[in-house]
């Protein structure tokens, strides 16, 4: 694979071998992604001719530095699914077996508030409290606590993360008797959800996968195709361009740590730490620890990038409320009106969702053997099912596919 500073003639005797000219960002990541998802990332090499940098200058800076951002992604995004690849499966099929009602939506043009839980969500709140009625509010499900503090409730509140911890940040939804019948969540199937979502409208995010698609086909669940950003509120800003043509206000979105504070207050793990806090490891010293940690971890720096790459793409209409380093800063205007939420969004309800997770393995199933599907279906699964394995037979794959439905039979899901 070979990437060009500069435009040279591509050399027609090695036609099998890639190639890219020209320092664009996003034609570099586009390239990148599309030749490189079958490679192991610890094998790749980036070799440079030292010599370009004196010739092309800011160029081949400028190249090597899309490389590099790119690398650093897919390792985490690879290291991610090795961890959790197995358990995003499972989260999927147990998570359609709880479906009862589906959203579907017309577009807007509503203006929309998206609030992350960064430290300056706090001084967010009030400006949020004064356009509540006039702007459509999705939240991440981590910032919810400190909405309610508010007295805001989200009309939809999103949820992506597949960790078992993630379910500290949907519980209050639920907690609060005045919530249950209202808003509604928009989720990816992989994420961990507690079983009271079934009784909630769901906005299905499907991450274009190959087989989550023949799955939701399968069982005529409607979605919307949005690909994992390993963070939600770049899911949250490409759900908000899709419902609506009005201006996006992101609020607690801050790419970086206030001193030793990491989230707005109250936040849904707060209880923990209190509970763990002792004269030798206090609550604070406990903060502090968690803050050094995120600065080493460098997610918020790879989260940062990416997002300066998007502005390129995205249309003119993001804005910050309380500022960060990216966005500009906005204050919503809405209209008197718009907010009626019953025009733009309608629900269906599913009254087989018993049979949910059988119907999905055994289209699975079905689809592995035939031959125009076999192949994308068995990169995918093996990714998630046996990372880091090369050598998967089939008879292997298709046991470890049936498993997750016996697993869930077992424990009553289905």
């Amino acid at each position: 694979m070979v990437l060009h500073a500069e435009s040279f003639p591509q050399d027609s005797s090695c036609p099998q071998v890639h190639t890219l000219t020209g320092v664009d960002a996003d034609k570099i990541q586009e390239f990148l992604e599309t030749h490189i998802r079958e490679i192991n990332i610890d094998r790749i090499r980036v070799i440079e001719w030292r010599p370009s940098l004196n010739y092309y200058k800011e160029a081949y800076v400028k190249l090597l530095s899309s490389v590099a951002v790119f690398l650093k992604r897919s390792d985490a995004e690879k290291r991610t699914t090795a961890v959790f690849g197995k358990r995003w499966v499972r989260n999927f099929f147990k998570n359609i077996g709880n479906i009862k009602h589906t959203l579907l939506y017309r577009q807007m043009e509503i203006p929309i508030i998206i609030t992350g839980s960064g430290p300056s969500l706090e001084q967010a709140l009030p400006v949020i409290q004064k356009v509540r009625n006039n702007c459509l509010i999705i939240a991440a499900s981590s910032s919810v606590l400190a909405l309610s503090s508010a007295s805001i409730t989200a009309d939809i509140i999103i949820a992506t993360d597949g960790g078992n911890w993630a379910l500290q940040h949907i519980y209050p939804f639920y907690r609060n008797y005045k919530n249950v019948n209202t808003g509604a969540l928009a989720v990816n199937l992989c994420a961990a959800l507690p079983s009271q979502c079934a009784d909630t409208a769901q906005l299905i995010i499907n991450d274009g996968s190959f087989w989550q698609s023949i799955v939701l086909h399968e069982l005529n669940l409607p979605s919307v195709i949005i690909p994992q950003r390993g963070t939600v509120t770049a899911t949250a800003i490409e759900l908000a361009m899709l419902l609506s043509s009005g201006n996006i206000y992101l609020a607690g979105l801050d790419f970086s740590v206030n001193d030793i504070r990491t989230h707005a207050r109250p936040y849904g793990f707060d209880n923990l730490f209190y509970g763990l806090a002792n004269r030798f490891i206090p609550f604070y010293s406990q903060s502090h620890s968690r803050a050094s940690l995120l600065h080493k971890g460098g997610s918020m720096n790879i989260y940062e990038s990416w997002f300066k790459e998007q502005l390129t793409k995205w249309p003119k209409r993001i804005f910050s409320i309380g500022g960060n380093k990216i966005f500009e800063d906005g204050e919503p205007a809405g209209r008197n009106g718009l907010k009626n939420t019953d025009l733009f969004f309608s629900v269906v309800s599913h009254e087989d969702s018993n049979n949910f997770c059988e119907k999905g393995i055994q289209a699975l199933l079905n689809a592995i053997k035939q031959p125009q599907y076999s192949q994308n279906l068995k990169q995918e699964l093996n990714s998630l099912l046996f990372p880091g394995e090369n050598k998967v037979t089939q008879d292997e794959l298709e046991t470890a596919i049936k498993a997750v439905c016996a697993k869930h039979k077992r424990k009553g899901h289905t």
